[in-house]
């Protein structure tokens, strides 16, 4: 397996879970602190903190330091590799599906003109 697919699978494997997805979503608003980003949830810090090192495994978030506050931060670069490689699948499905469409108009057409004889 590349190291491409490595970060791959991290971040997919992050991002299969809804409380890490709502973190992110969190996130894109602006940096937070671990007690910020828990609040929504009815789960202990400790759990949180174990969301917070998936995703930093992934490369999704990292954390800083700023005198006593510990901001955790999104970071977009592993979304954008997700993307790019979803892209590309749905660049290939649309093509066969236009051509999957182009296909049945033809046939549709067809059996238009062989009902009118």
């Amino acid at each position: 397996m590349s190291l491409h697919d490595e970060h791959l699978s991290l971040t997919f494997a992050a991002l299969a879970d809804p409380t890490r997805r709502a973190i992110l979503t969190r996130l894109a608003q602006g940096d937070a602190a671990v007690s910020e980003l828990a609040e929504p949830f009815d789960m202990s810090l400790p759990a949180i903190t174990k969301h917070l090192k998936v995703l930093e495994r992934a490369g999704l978030v990292s954390r800083g330091r700023q005198a006593q506050w510990r901001p955790c931060r999104l970071e977009a670069q592993p979304l954008r590799e997700a993307n790019g490689w979803i892209e590309q699948y749905r660049q290939q499905w649309e093509g066969r599906l236009d051509r999957l469409d182009d296909y049945l108009t033809d046939l549709q057409t067809k059996e238009k003109s062989h009902a009118k004889r």
